[in-house]
């Protein structure tokens, strides 16, 4: 689990990601305390991936819905820039995946995977995930403009 002295790696990591505004629905002016708000919420277990004593990625994992959706999980990545393509992302996944079903949920739904965000995708289907849905349009890419969006999910 994520502690408050990761909070510093964490922004870093997400800063990048989030000021670039193409894969994530959050404002790309977005504060370092909002953003930590946001992905460190109370009501998110948030944990991050370490080695060498360096933050190499960040998840959130959370239920997707309250009442009779509460079986279904939700989750967020973000992988430090210097450590992309190092399988770090496919690290957390199986983490969360684990973690999912220690907490008890029956699903996993990613519910906003901007098309553009190939690696990701590929990740997520390797991993069993389905594309449900589509959003035609749904994200506007700060440089490819109205972007679909799909909805992903995996039975656990």
């Amino acid at each position: 689990m994520a502690q408050a002295a990761d909070y510093p790696a964490i922004w870093a990591i997400l800063k990048p990601i989030f000021r670039a505004g193409d894969t994530y629905t959050i404002d790309s002016n977005i504060s370092q305390d909002a953003a930590l708000d946001y992905w460190c919420d109370p009501a998110h277990s948030t944990f991050v991936l370490e080695g060498k004593g360096s933050v190499f990625g960040t998840y959130y994992l959370r239920r997707n819905q309250g009442g009779g959706g509460s079986h279904v999980c939700n989750c967020g990545f973000a992988t430090s820039p210097h450590a992309r393509g190092k399988g770090i992302a496919r690290a957390m996944l199986d983490h969360a995946l684990a973690e999912a079903v220690r907490q008890g949920f029956q699903a996993m739904q990613f519910n906003f995977v901007v098309a553009k965000n190939t690696r990701a995708i590929a990740i997520w289907e390797r991993a069993g995930f389905e594309t449900i849905g589509r959003l035609p349009g749904a994200f506007l890419h700060p440089t490819d403009g109205k972007t679909d969006a799909l909805v992903m999910w995996k039975d656990l």
